[in-house]
Parts: structure tokens; sequence; C-alpha cells
């Protein structure tokens, strides 16, 4: 009899360990996701930084763009302020209208010749280098954590502990087209 209770507790005892690591795996890959989150941020926050000084210089030269300059300003804009989807969506919609301020520079040769447009150009282009590298890291954090809330038996777990799918960071459909290069 003493056997048999032994036994049924340390069955209970390795359910519970066993809940325990899943429980931990489960929360160490959602501060993973946390964080690759917060890297996009950071590079999110360079390039909103970056875009003032590229739009003044740019202004400069091209005055009566005005559409391209009030997209990019109402863009960066929202891509500080609401959830992770949202601020997704504005950082797809602001990278389409730098697309557009830099196509607006093309016309202007005194301007592309312009150190600090250069530079700043320079930079924005790191910092978009950077952001596709976080993006990746976290759609990878993101794949890894849906799939074990996917998977049996971390779907048990998490199903219990109420943790949801995530999202990924995903690139608008306009952006997936092959861009039309034209030589003259």
């Amino acid at each position: 009899m003493d056997l048999i209770i032994y036994a049924i507790l340390g069955l209970l005892v390795l359910i519970v360990l066993w809940i325990v690591a899943i429980y931990n795996k489960l929360i160490v890959l959602k501060n993973n996701m946390d964080n690759a989150w917060a890297q996009i941020d950071v590079q999110l926050k360079r390039r909103f930084d970056l875009i003032p000084n590229l739009m003044e210089t740019v202004k400069g030269y091209a005055k009566h763009e005005k559409t391209v300059f009030t997209d990019v300003a109402k863009y960066r804009s929202a891509l500080m302020k609401g959830s992770l989807s949202e601020r997704a969506e504005a950082n797809n919609l602001l990278t389409a209208a730098l697309g557009k301020l830099i196509a607006v520079s093309e016309n202007y040769p005194q301007l592309k010749a312009n150190e600090n447009f250069l530079k700043l150009q320079e930079e924005l282009a790191g910092t978009e280098d950077k952001i596709s590298f976080v993006r990746t890291s976290y759609n990878d954090n993101v794949l890894r954590y849906n799939q074990t809330i996917q998977i049996f038996p971390g779907s048990l777990v998490a199903g219990t502990f109420h943790f949801g799918q995530r999202d990924y960071f995903s690139v608008p459909e306009t952006e997936k087209a092959a861009p039309k290069v034209k030589f003259e």
C-alpha cells in the first residue's frame, strides 16, 4: 500500500516538474520575443530621429513635393503609437513614403551631391538594414514561440496559462512585387 502511494506521489511530482519546465520554457520564449520587438523599436526610433533631418535637407530643394513630406510626417508620427500590428503597418507605410522621398531626391542633381544629404541617406540605409535584421530575429522568435504553444505537450500548458499566438512582422503585398528597372 505504501509503495503505491509513493509511486502516485512520485508521478505527481514528475507531472508538476514537467508542467513547470514547459511553463518556464514558454516564459523564456515570450521574453525573447519581447526583447526582439524592443530591438525593432530601437531601430524604428533611430529611423524616427533621422527622418526630420533628411526631410529638411530635401525640402530645401524640392519645395513643391508637399504630399511626399506630408505622408512621411504622418506615418512617422504613427510609428511610435498604437499596438504592435498598428506600428508594423505604420512602418510599412513609412518605408513606402521614404522610398518616394528618395525618388524625389533623384530629380535634384544638386541635392544628390549635397554631402549632408548623402550622409543622412547612408545612415538611413544602414538603419533600414538593421531593421530588416531585427525583424528577422523577431520573426524567428515568434516562430519558436508559436510552435511551442501549438505542439503537444506545450499546447496543454499554453492553453491552461493562456499563452496566445503572436503575429509575425510581415511585409505588405506592395513591397513583395518585383521592382521595375528601367534603363534610359
